[in-house]
């Protein structure tokens, strides 16, 4: 299929896009107000609160995996589109929360129920575009994961010049959780009549669901790029999480510099991903994830060596541009490999992988940075989750080939 073809979106790629904007917003609006957040309920991080920060996401991650897990079975029953909508509406409640919470414990169960509203949106997100463009889904997932990247990037710009303005984090977070009722109510209200998506009433039986999940789980090669979503979720994320703490704690106090610096590498994933996702063709995806794994791993190991903030900035961007292609391009290289499996269930399972790899890899950071007097030394783990992915589908790609493999 030609690239040259024209891009088309309707109702429900609007609302994905929405939707992933507001994920994305309620993911990192929490590394941005870190500093000052963690001040006010109790734990700075400054005298060694790393740790407690680290666990914030990894106590979102936790009900993140149980959704994800579940929300196949949800989707078979309910259809991906209302399934999807009611994760987005909890996703909200749960934001919503978190700007209300009065100490830290409230703000880790408040975090929580975001995180099991994140986890089906996680899941179910690109299979439901991949439904909607089934003719290119490479093209059109990656179009709309770079919409994370945008949100990421907004989030950050506006919430760290709001905080340099002394608004408080709370109302922040509120707005972001007002801001889920959209994508909600776009996919929620009722659906178009004929529009290419699954809906309650082509109710899926959960013993069908349950034998798809253990289909995929039988097939050697799925294990192969179960790793490889593993080390890519771990190193966006911590970039992601971490890197405008790490501004304000060892380059300058200044909350708009840890929004800028996560801006430039939000605009570097913006870049990647909607760029890829108008030239990349389908069969490129496996040169397109190893190439920029080793390009990733060269720019990451020179930031713990740098000391000029602005260079800090620059190198930030380009490791957006490296990361960018990862997350989307693992799943949809999958399904082309294991064409024979559900494809709903395949982007779950994978998404079981990428999901424990932001939330442990996220903490581990912090648990380094903790125990090796900062977060400088912690950032070498970074390029090396991009060697392993590097590695994983390189071996893939000279193992396999080309070749396909049905399941069994």
């Amino acid at each position: 299929m030609q690239h040259s073809r024209k891009m088309a979106f309707g109702r429900f790629d609007y609302a994905a896009f929405a939707a992933f904007l507001a994920y994305a917003a309620g993911s990192v609006v929490v590394p941005v107000v870190l500093v000052l957040l963690a001040r006010e309920l109790g734990f700075s991080l400054e005298k060694g609160g790393l740790s407690a920060g680290g666990a914030l996401h990894l106590g979102r991650t936790v009900p993140m995996v149980l959704s994800m897990v579940l929300c196949g079975f949800a989707a078979g029953r309910w259809g991906k589109r209302r399934t999807f909508g009611g994760s987005v509406l909890l996703m909200g409640v749960g934001m919503g929360l978190c700007a209300a919470a009065p100490g830290y414990g409230l703000l880790f169960l408040a975090l929580m129920l975001a995180g099991a509203g994140e986890g089906v949106i996680e899941g179910l997100a690109t299979p439901f575009v991949q439904d909607l463009h089934a003719d290119e889904p490479g093209r059109y997932i990656n179009f709309a994961h770079g919409f994370w990247s945008i949100g990421v990037l907004i989030t950050v710009l506006l919430s760290g010049a709001l905080l340099s303005l002394g608004v408080s984090w709370r109302l922040i977070i509120g707005v972001i959780a007002a801001f889920a009722l959209l994508p909600a109510g776009l996919l929620l209200a009722p659906a178009p009549a004929g529009h290419a998506v699954r809906e309650a009433g082509a109710a899926i039986p959960w013993n069908t669901t349950l034998a798809q999940a253990i289909q995929i789980l039988r097939i050697p090669r799925f294990w192969v790029f179960f790793a490889a979503m593993f080390v890519a979720g771990g190193g966006e994320f911590c970039l992601t999480f971490w890197c405008a703490s790490y501004i304000q704690l060892s380059f300058t106090p200044a909350a708009w510099a840890g929004g800028v610096g996560t801006a430039f590498f939000a605009a570097g994933m913006v870049l990647g991903r909607t760029g890829w996702g108008y030239l990349i063709k389908q069969g490129q995806l496996r040169h397109l994830i190893v190439y920029s794994a080793v390009a990733g791993t060269l720019v990451t190991l020179c930031f713990p060596l740098l000391t000029n903030l602005w260079l800090f900035f620059g190198l930030l961007f380009l490791a957006g541009v490296a990361t960018a292609p990862f997350w989307p391009s693992v799943q949809s290289y999958c399904a082309d490999c294991l064409p024979g499996t559900d494809t709903t269930m395949l982007f779950i399972l994978l998404s079981c992988a990428g999901i424990p790899g932001c939330g442990v890899c996220t903490w581990l950071m912090g648990y380094i940075g903790n125990h090796s007097g900062g977060l400088s030394r912690a950032f070498y783990l970074v390029p090396a989750c991009y060697v392993v992915l590097a590695a994983l589908i390189g071996w893939d790609w000279r193992h396999y080939g080309r070749r396909v493999q049905a399941p069994r």
